[in-house]
């Protein structure tokens, strides 16, 4: 099996790392020659890919690819990928499965209240809209070519270098107080063995929330990272005073409490940071 990924972040690269020994072959791309010549240091087969054009050498990374993982955003004019290299994409001869990761930020605000991959979008921001829109694009596309095509809804991402226990540290972590807002997460290694377990599923996918078992206050899960480090737990801050960017803001305009049972059951997936008291010590 060869894999190509298109968009090597945060999530992707841990993906990479735990997923060599299954495929024969990982090609992956950046959007700047800056990153791709330090992929290329670290021994990574990178190639370019602006979002705007194909190379010779990124086509032939498609047509030998049985999977394709696609973790870069879509942007105003769509879904890169789909926008550019669609045409490859459907003369592909090897290409047998798909994976996309789109966010649970396509739910939308729901009141708190539970919701699974059966329940209405309703996405609020753009950003999310611009997920839905790229998951039909997606869903188009594998059924014309007829593969299969695995879509993972990803909550908030966090891990080592990306968690509360760094913003502890760096002294940027506020304890910002919005009453019943709740808020869903992922650890990387998560996101890395779940997209492991998908590949190597033998049936077909579908639509699968990425998300721990345990939805929580914001506010909590600082003070449980201030508790694992011994430092003070940072004062209160309502959210009526807190001074949040309109993204940072938008955030906290939808609460919902995103459900995993899907990807426990059909993929038997057992998740190793199930809430985020594991995620926060396995950072520690």
């Amino acid at each position: 099996m060869n894999l190509l990924i298109l968009g090597f972040g945060y999530s992707a690269s841990a993906f990479a790392l735990e997923a060599r020994e299954l495929f024969s072959s990982i090609t992956v791309t950046a959007r700047s020659p800056e990153k791709v010549a330090r992929l290329r240091a670290e021994g990574w087969d990178a190639l370019p890919f602006d979002g705007e054009n194909a190379t010779p050498d990124l086509e032939a990374a498609i047509a030998r690819a049985t999977h394709i993982l696609v973790s870069a955003p879509p942007g105003d004019r769509g879904d890169p990928a789909l926008r550019v290299l669609r045409a490859s994409f459907a003369a592909s001869p090897a290409l047998k499965r798909l994976i996309y990761l789109s966010t649970v930020g396509v739910y939308g605000d729901h009141e708190g209240q539970w919701v699974d991959e059966e329940s209405p979008l309703k996405p609020v921001s753009l950003r999310s809209r611009q997920r839905v829109e790229a998951e039909q694009g997606w869903q188009a596309f594998a059924r014309e070519k007829r593969c299969d095509l695995g879509i993972f809804r990803l909550s908030g991402i966090y891990g080592p270098g990306r968690s509360a226990i760094d913003n502890l540290r760096a002294g940027t972590a506020r304890r910002i107080i919005k009453p019943g807002q709740v808020f869903n997460r992922i650890h990387v290694a998560d996101i890395a063995g779940a997209l492991v377990a998908a590949s190597r599923h033998e049936g077909g996918l579908g639509i699968f929330n990425l998300t721990d078992l345990e939805p929580a206050p914001p506010q909590d899960v600082v003070e449980f990272a201030a508790t694992l480090l011994g430092m003070p737990v940072p004062p209160d801050i309502p959210f009526e005073d807190a001074q949040l960017s309109e993204m940072g803001r938008s955030f906290y305009g939808e609460n919902k409490r995103v459900a995993n049972g899907l990807i426990r059951s059909a993929l038997r997936y057992r998740f190793r940071c199930p809430t985020y008291r594991e995620g926060l010590q396995a950072c520690l």
